[in-house]
């Protein structure tokens, strides 16, 4: 090839060395891309966490508020104002301990990757038993001579 500056062929160390910074330049300018386009998806995804969180507390905070409505509501018909706190929060402990069955069950589902543990354990004793092949030496009249 020529070389464009000097009209000379340049030489396999140069076009080695041209194609290697080119190769460089080429993935740095692949990890900026991919730099910029995560920066866009962490903002937005900070941005939907926060939402979410906010959404969370003022949730939270109305807990007590409905809890309150529906004991006095439970009191407008007629009933003792402690009995109806008292189902209101034992209607409360119901739901947190069906919660508490569903997260157990779901827990109890969980099981470790037994396909990814297996090929790792195949891939170590392939590794344990394996012996370097080395290349072969070729001698300056062209007769190649293997070592061990």
């Amino acid at each position: 090839m020529v070389a464009p500056e000097t009209g000379t062929e340049r030489t396999v160390g140069q076009l080695f060395a041209s194609a290697t910074a080119d190769l460089s330049a080429l993935v740095h300018d692949e990890i900026a891309l991919a730099k910029q386009e995560i920066k866009k998806d962490v903002t937005r995804g900070a941005m939907g966490g926060t939402a979410g969180a906010v959404a969370a507390v003022i949730a939270l905070a109305s807990i007590p508020m409905f809890s309150f409505a529906a004991a006095y509501g439970l009191h407008a018909t007629g009933l003792g104002l402690a009995w109806c706190f008292l189902i209101v929060g034992g209607a409360f402990v119901l739901i947190a301990a069906l919660a508490a069955l569903l997260a157990v069950r779901f827990f109890k589902k969980l099981s470790p990757p037994e396909r990814t543990i297996a090929s790792t354990k195949a891939t170590v004793d392939v590794l344990k038993t394996a012996k370097p092949h080395p290349a072969p030496i070729t001698t300056t009249d062209g007769h190649k001579v293997l070592t061990r």
